[in-house]
C-alpha cells in the first residue's frame, strides 16, 4: 500500500462525516458519537442500514461483472469510505491478482485506516489518494502514478454523488472523469433517489441538512443523464436490490439507483 499524502488534516469530530455515518450503518466501529447520532436519526426515518448493505453488495457484484464481462484490470474508486471487507481491491484481485486500484476520499480517518488495512496482492497495486471528489483533475493526476489511462479503467462512484449537488458540479465531475477514460472503460455508479419512498427519503435529507451535510435525491431521468454517452449494461438503471441480484437480495427496492455503463 502506498499513498501520496500524509494524514495532516485534523479529524473533525464535531460534525458528522458521510464516510463515518456509512461505517456506522454497516456496523463498523470507526465512527464518533456525532456520526452515530446522525445515523440513528436517519435510521428512525427508514431502514438506512439495509440501504447501506444493498449498496455494498452492489459494489461487490458490479466489480465482479466489470472484471468478467469487460476485462477491467484497473479501478479508480472515488469516495471509497472507511475500509469494510470485502473491499473493492479484494474482490478484483481475487479474480485478477495483478489488478491495480486507486482509492480516493477526503476524510483523514479514512486515510489513517487505509494505510493499515488496504493491503493488496504482490502482483497488483493498491494506492490511496486523499482528495476531494470535486477536484477531478487533481484526482486524475494523482491516480496516473498508478493507473494507465491509455488502458480501460473502472470508475467507481458508488454512493458518492448524492453528497454533491448539481450546483456544486456533479455532472461536470462525472463528465471530466469519464472523458479521461480510454474506450472499454466502465462507470459504476449508485445514487440516492426519492422515486420509491419519497417521504422517508426527504426526512433523511432533512436530517443530513440539519447536520450540515449536503444530500441530494435524483430521479431516474437525472441519474440517466450521468450515464450520457455510455452503453448501459443490462438490466439498466434500477434499484440496487434489482441489479443482477444474488440470494442476499429480497427484491424489494431500496432508495438507490445503480448501473454500469461502458465507454465505447
Amino acid at each position: 500500500m502506498t499513498g501520496t499524502e500524509s494524514a495532516g488534516r485534523r479529524i473533525d469530530t464535531s460534525r458528522p462525516h458521510p464516510a463515518r455515518v456509512y461505517d456506522w450503518f454497516l456496523g463498523g466501529k470507526d465512527n464518533y458519537p456525532v456520526d452515530e447520532e446522525l445515523g440513528r436519526q436517519i435510521t428512525a426515518q427508514g431502514d438506512a442500514p439495509r440501504q447501506a448493505r444493498a449498496n455494498r453488495r452492489f459494489m461487490e457484484r458490479a466489480t465482479r461483472v466489470v472484471v468478467r464481462e469487460a476485462g477491467i484490470r484497473q479501478f479508480l474508486d472515488i469516495g471509497s469510505g472507511i475500509p469494510t471487507e470485502p473491499n473493492l481491491h479484494q474482490i478484483a484481485q481475487s479474480a485478477v491478482p495483478d489488478a491495480r486500484i486507486v482509492y480516493v476520499d477526503n476524510d483523514p480517518i479514512v486515510l489513517a485506516h487505509a494505510a493499515a488495512l488496504l493491503h493488496g496482492t504482490p502482483e497488483g497495486a493498491t494506492h490511496y489518494l486523499q482528495a476531494d471528489a470535486r477536484e477531478p483533475r487533481r484526482i486524475l493526476q494523482g491516480a496516473s502514478a498508478v493507473l494507465d489511462f491509455e488502458q480501460p479503467v473502472a470508475l467507481s462512484l458508488v454512493a458518492l454523488l448524492h453528497f454533491i449537488s448539481d450546483e456544486d458540479g456533479a455532472q461536470e465531475l462525472v463528465d471530466t472523469l469519464v472523458d479521461a477514460l480510454a474506450p472499454g472503460s466502465c462507470l459504476v455508479l449508485s445514487a440516492m433517489t426519492a422515486d420509491f419512498d419519497p417521504e422517508r427519503v426527504r426526512a433523511g435529507i432533512a436530517a443530513y441538512t440539519a447536520s450540515g451535510v449536503t444530500l441530494v435525491a435524483r430521479s431516474h431521468d437525472e441519474v440517466s443523464r450521468l450515464f450520457k454517452g455510455l452503453e448501459v449494461l443490462e438490466p439498466g438503471i434500477v434499484s440496487l436490490s434489482r441489479w443482477r441480484p444474488d440470494a442476499r437480495e429480497d427484491g424489494d427496492p431500496v432508495s438507490l439507483y445503480g448501473a454500469v455503463g461502458i465507454k465505447r
